[in-house]
């Protein structure tokens, strides 16, 4: 039986067959075309030279049809032809050149697939440029333009794979209009697996220690959406750009502002950038970019959406798996494993909730780790660990299985004595000690802190804000 049978040829057509050729059974062609005749039979292709649309000089039996000449009109009638001869084949049709809505219609009832490389290619021009001068890649590429020099992208202080890789991709963009920029962050990057990202990536980030804000021409922040909130910016400095999943608390300035809070991570608004401006991401990059999508949406278990699962599928191919695995299976500092020994051991378990004061710390990225650790166990859906440093208090919480907004919860609980806020699952909070630190010589630091903020945090437990579960606040969720 003949495997595939081309009727017609035309340079789509020998398109198709280079296609068919690369897979598994007999190719067999029938084309009144002497010259793509003698071209088909170079290519070592069994060739009738005949009228396609007569069924008189087809072959007893085949599985796949492709109808291929330029002549709308001849595609029509053999696909029509060939679907009476072959009633369960697949039939793939070319439209050939200018056809009719005649012609079109034919080909659509007869064929089950209709090529059209005229609409193919305008579809995806249209995907890359837009349909207006509103689309948001051409909006993007517009405002770096503009620029009089180079760009820096700001992440939110201490920030996480999901803004380091955002960051990274805005230099990206950056880079396809001939704008130089650099990427700068405030704090640390702390947690094991983030220092891991930007080792093994090799990846080049500024501290603002050796930043000079003034040095650039624009600015543009990721992951977050306001100047010296939740990063090391003066409170309301210029920002020209904003793209963050977040919803903000104020309002938000720029000339571009992308922000969409039903996304699970800001990455995956870079990667439709990139994607719609035709950008392939290195292997650095898409590798960065798919860690960052894994974190944020806990991989796909968290506030994810289908652009994020999209984003992700687009990536991987590109993505570094064996850098992947290193970084997701970094060394445990002793500092981690102190401070969720001392969360094990001080827990406050009250219901399914779980809370515990590890005291002082020296990394306060060791927080959010206790309070993933401690959510795995046995009927708890709540968990917040805290601890103090450098004058301040640091708590991280995280939630799974339950109607409780943890962001919101722990804002009502801490933002009115420091900042506190995230998502409905992650979240964290910044305290002062302030007065706290003045303590009588029979209680230690640690009894007060514990006093205070267990106090406030399952007060709030007891009576939750009522507010919808997605709503997120700009404080960093570690």
């Amino acid at each position: 039986m003949v495997r595939r049978l081309l009727l017609g040829c035309s340079s789509v057509g020998y398109t198709l067959v280079e296609r068919a050729r690369e897979g598994r059974g007999e190719l067999y062609a029938i084309t009144d075309d002497s010259g793509w005749a003698s071209a088909l039979r170079d290519g070592n292709v069994s060739t009738v030279e005949g009228d396609p649309t007569d069924p008189s000089s087809y072959p007893d039996e085949t599985s796949v049809v492709l109808v291929a000449s330029d002549d709308p009109e001849c595609n029509a009638a053999a696909a029509r032809a060939a679907r009476e001869r072959y009633p369960d084949a697949m039939i793939v049709a070319h439209v050939g050149e200018d056809p009719t809505d005649d012609q079109r219609t034919v080909l659509d009832a007869a064929a089950d697939r209709v090529v059209d490389p005229i609409r193919a290619i305008a579809g995806r021009a249209m995907e890359a440029v837009g349909a207006d001068a509103q689309e948001r890649p051409v909006r993007l590429l517009r405002t770096v333009r503009r620029l009089t020099g180079p760009l820096l992208v700001v992440t939110h202080d201490n920030p996480d794979p999901d803004a380091i890789a955002s960051a990274l991709g805005i230099v990206r963009v950056a880079e396809l209009v001939g704008v130089p920029a650099d990427v700068c962050y405030g704090g640390e990057i702390a947690h094991q697996e983030n220092r891991a990202l930007v080792n093994l990536l090799e990846l080049r980030l500024r501290t603002f220690e050796e930043t000079d804000v003034e040095e650039y021409a624009g600015v543009a922040l990721v992951d977050h959406s306001r100047a010296g909130i939740n990063d090391s910016l003066p409170e309301g400095h210029t920002v020209d750009i904003v793209v963050d999943h977040h919803p903000p608390r104020g309002p938000v300035q720029g000339e571009f502002v992308d922000i969409r809070p039903e996304i699970g991570a800001t990455s995956t608004l870079i990667e439709e950038y990139l994607s719609r401006l035709g950008i392939q991401p290195d292997r650095t990059l898409a590798t960065a970019l798919l860690y960052g999508i894994r974190i944020d949406t806990r991989d796909f278990t968290r506030e994810v959406s289908i652009p994020d699962f999209e984003a992700a599928a687009s990536l991987t191919p590109h993505a570094d798996e064996t850098v992947l695995e290193r970084i997701e299976s970094p060394s445990v500092s002793p500092e981690t494993l102190r401070v969720l020994a001392r969360a094990i051991e001080n827990r406050d378990v009250r219901g399914s909730t779980v809370a515990s004061c590890v005291g002082e710390i020296t990394d306060r990225d060791a927080l959010a780790q206790a309070a993933e650790q401690l959510l795995d166990s046995e009927e708890v859906t709540v968990t917040f660990v805290y601890g103090y440093m450098d004058g301040v208090i640091y708590a991280s919480a995280r939630s799974r299985g339950t109607d409780v907004d943890i962001g919101e919860l722990l804002r009502e609980a801490l933002d009115a004595v420091g900042s506190a806020g995230g998502h409905a699952n992650m979240a964290g909070a910044q305290v002062p000690l302030g007065i706290l630190t003045t303590v009588s010589d029979d209680e230690s630091l640690s009894d007060v802190v514990e006093e205070f903020v267990s106090g406030r945090f399952f007060e709030a437990v007891r009576d939750p804000p009522s507010l919808p579960t997605g709503a997120t606040t700009e404080f960093p969720t570690d």
